[in-house]
């Protein structure tokens, strides 16, 4: 077998042709994710110009060190997170208070403690959207599941214009071996981090005042769940009832703009 991923035809992905299309529950996902985020993230999405400033404010060696931590963290963060399944359940607001608490410990000393908090934030981030996949019935320790865990965490990013439920992975359904998914990691790797940088740099303007790392690191952990629970349920729904007719319906139903911001 090859080391690449090697795209099958979406008509491969096993259907149920008798189970009625999810008109509705597509269309509310659309409507999620044209509202995640929530006010933190909006506030950071308006001030995207100022943490861009900020981000070429932070010292190249600084920046050198962002990369070269997520590179070395990523496939050990897969690893780690793994573990959570077998840890017990301590209910949904246990990641966001974790990432808060890693977030003010980083603040707390400037940059230097800022990076080096980033291989948990990075661990916790994987952990959620791993748990999204899960719950989806999907197995996260599969390599082609791992590779859409780290395409959800390279693609959104709440600071850029991705919303981070891009549709063309439904599209296919990969064949990920190892070495294809280590080369996929150090593809996504600069992505990642520059959003991590992003983060920091967001920590950092001062504008936002009492906002504190806790609250960034909470926001982003907030955001990464709610965008890994669409996309795997988008994936999950693409398998179950067509790639094609779950990509147009999704995509019809988040061209549309809400009236009188009802949606």
């Amino acid at each position: 077998m090859s080391d690449d991923a090697t795209p099958q035809s979406p008509a491969q992905l096993p259907a149920h042709p008798s189970a009625p299309f999810p008109e509705f529950e597509i269309a509310e996902l659309a409507k999620r994710a044209r509202k995640a985020g929530g006010p933190l993230v909006t506030l950071l999405q308006k001030l995207g110009n100022r943490i861009e400033g900020q981000l070429r404010l932070l010292p190249e060696p600084a920046r050198r060190q962002i990369d070269a931590i997520t590179i070395a963290s990523l496939e050990r963060a897969l690893g780690v997170a793994s573990l959570g399944r077998h840890a017990p359940d301590l209910g949904p607001s246990a990641a966001p208070i974790a990432a808060a608490i890693s977030g003010a410990a980083g603040g707390a000393g400037g940059i230097a403690t800022s990076i080096a908090e980033l291989p948990l934030t990075i661990t916790l981030i994987l952990g959620t959207i791993r748990a999204a996949a899960e719950a989806e019935g999907f197995d996260p320790d599969d390599p082609a599941i791992k590779a859409e865990i780290l395409r959800c965490f390279a693609t959104g990013t709440p600071l850029g214009g991705d919303d981070g439920v891009n549709t063309a992975f439904i599209g296919a359904r990969l064949t990920v071996t190892g070495p294809a998914l280590n080369r996929l990691i150090a593809t996504l790797a600069p992505r990642i981090a520059a959003t991590l940088g992003q983060k920091l740099a967001a920590q950092a303007v001062p504008v936002l005042g009492a906002i504190s790392g806790a609250a960034v690191n909470a926001a982003f952990l907030s955001h990464y769940r709610e965008l890994a629970r669409i996309r795997f349920r988008l994936l999950r729904l693409a398998r179950d009832h067509g790639a094609e007719r779950v990509i147009a319906r999704f995509s019809e139903a988040a061209s549309v703009k809400p009236l009188l911001g009802s949606a």
